[in-house]
């Protein structure tokens, strides 16, 4: 018995060691197909603060993930935090994967074609956001968009299905010939049609309205939101098409 659970113990360690060094990493498929890392596992080089330089130092990297660290906030944000985007402007079409997770009751984003620009003070200004988020927080609560995977102020998800804090979710966001597709955890979630009278209303009614996308321009930085809660990313990944 004792042989028995220490060879399970040792199945157990080399299953996870694996698993440790399939993060941040990319397959020689995708490799073959165009698709480069956003994040490294070790730093956050090839991002800064938006409207700004570096890096708030509330954003740390823990076990292979990027973490917004928040042991105390200052206003909406975390202290020494703020949002981050990109160094690279991702114009035309593309597909970007990303697996996140949230602590109990943290509200956060994950931000697409963000035009930094001093007319745009905030990046939720420009950016159109999939939400990032603990559900429990709307829970019995009437239905808005403010939910997992949900374009904030802009379209529901078409499912519930994102899993619960603690656990990671996996999004996979593709924008081809004016189709804008999202899976979350291989559930089709966002579907619509950028050049649709219907699509082009809910911006118009949006906080977007003033944005670059209602004027059709989708090129911009990918961000992640600080709203003053910890989160986690890892295998954080972009293809143009």
């Amino acid at each position: 018995m004792r042989r028995l659970i220490s060879i399970l113990l040792l199945l157990v360690l080399i299953a996870v060691k694996a698993h440790s060094q399939s993060l941040n990493t990319l397959s020689a498929a995708e490799k073959k197909d165009g698709w480069k890392l956003l994040f490294d596992g070790r730093g956050l080089k090839g991002w800064h603060a938006y409207g700004g330089k570096g890096v708030g130092s509330a954003w740390i990297i823990e076990d292979g993930a990027i973490k917004l660290n928040v042991p105390e906030r200052a206003g909406n944000k975390a202290k020494n935090g703020g949002d981050i985007v990109t160094d690279e402007v991702v114009n035309g079409d593309f597909e970007f994967k990303a697996e996140w997770k949230v602590s109990k009751y943290a509200n956060s984003g994950i931000f697409f074609f963000v035009t930094e620009d001093a007319k745009y003070p905030n990046m939720h200004n420009t950016g159109l956001e999939l939400q990032v988020i603990d559900d429990k927080i709307y829970e019995g609560a009437k239905e808005n968009t403010h939910r997992a995977s949900d374009f904030f102020g802009i379209a529901n998800a078409r499912l519930r299905e994102g899993k619960p804090q603690g656990e990671w979710n996996k999004i996979h966001f593709i924008v081809k010939k004016g189709k804008l597709t999202v899976y979350q955890d291989e559930f089709i979630v966002q579907e619509h049609d950028l050049n649709s009278a219907d699509w082009k209303q809910k911006v118009a009614n949006s906080g977007l309205k003033a944005a670059p996308i209602s004027k059709g321009n989708y090129a911009g930085r990918i961000g992640l939101q600080d709203w003053g809660s910890t989160v986690w990313y890892r295998n954080v990944k972009l293809k143009k098409l």
